[in-house]
């Protein structure tokens, strides 16, 4: 039974594959595998492993021996799932996998925010405390965590875990409503709550109903020096209309760990806005990666191979 892996660059080359490899007669590992690569290297393939290659319709009626796909992440935007049911073809993806690891890292872009670090580096970088008057530089309002109003959009298991670490520092937590489900759901819609949100972190899948769900509506309705991070998905955020809000001083913190297109080839005003004096964070999409989380994938992965061969 053979097995391809068709983008190993993506775990990064510190992930052991043995749980994988014991399951399988043969793995085929690459690198990386361009649109053009895929149809030779699968072909002949009872398995593909891949997180973000692309596996669409015409690829799948090329490959009569393909029966499974695994997925090395949670989204499967990157198969098409009718297609493959279609075929018969099993699709199984992994989740939780990086929990502890996204919530650490949102919770580094809080603090990190809070503190207005970026602002306070700038600062640091053109010799401002070197000519300060007294010992410290008061120049950016901090905000303290304590007491403050953390809002989560998503109560799955990664917004939990914000939860408890917001409430590890003294915030008080609540979740709105899933976005889409109001009527149908007891806990306060995210419009209610704009208002009174210090903190607010989005934990939510990227759907028709959360798709800009943070416009410039939203954004006019939150507090001046509030404080907003996602990392979920590009494109729940508006990122033009929050770019806007930073810079016009009508928002007091964005951090962002995803973009509408990664890798943002075509580059993205976010990044552009770094090199300005603002309160803005953009990391590359790796809220996820801890070696922890990376080696979960490679588990995960294993026990959806092994349930599938029992």
């Amino acid at each position: 039974m053979k097995a391809v892996l068709l983008d190993a660059a993506s775990l990064g080359d510190d992930v052991d594959l043995a749980p994988i490899r014991t399951l399988v007669d043969n793995l085929d590992v690459h690198q990386l595998t361009s649109a053009e690569q895929t149809r030779e290297r699968l072909t002949g393939a009872t398995i593909a492993l891949t997180n973000k290659v692309v596996i669409d319709a015409e690829l799948i009626d090329t490959l009569p021996d393909l029966k499974l796909i695994c997925v090395l992440a949670t989204g499967t935007n990157n198969i098409d799932m009718v297609a493959a049911e279609r075929r018969g073809i099993t699709v199984r993806n992994v989740a939780a996998y990086g929990t502890a690891s996204v919530a650490q890292h949102t919770l580094m872009l809080m603090l990190t925010l809070a503190a207005r670090l970026p602002l306070y580096q700038t600062d640091l970088r053109a010799g401002a405390w070197q000519r300060s008057d007294i010992f410290c530089l008061l120049d950016h309002r901090t905000l303290q965590l304590a007491g403050k109003h953390l809002v989560i959009v998503g109560s799955g298991v990664l917004g939990t875990a914000v939860a408890k670490l917001g409430e590890a520092f003294g915030m008080r937590v609540t979740f709105c409503a899933r976005p889409g489900n109001e009527a149908h759901d007891s806990r306060p819609a995210l419009a209610s709550l704009l208002s009174d949100a210090d903190v607010l972190s989005l934990h939510c899948p990227l759907t028709d109903a959360t798709r800009g769900l943070i416009d410039s509506d939203a954004l006019a309705a939150m507090k001046s020096d509030a404080l907003l991070i996602n990392c979920a998905r590009g494109g729940i955020i508006d990122e033009s209309a929050a770019l806007g809000a930073l810079r016009d001083r009508r928002l007091g913190g964005l951090a962002v760990d995803s973009l509408p297109a990664e890798p943002p080839r075509q580059g993205h005003a976010l990044l552009d806005a770094l090199s300005e004096p603002l309160n803005l964070i953009v990391t590359p999409h790796n809220a996820w990666i801890t070696p922890e989380a990376r080696q979960r994938v490679v588990e995960l992965t294993a026990d959806n191979l092994r349930g599938w061969l029992v």
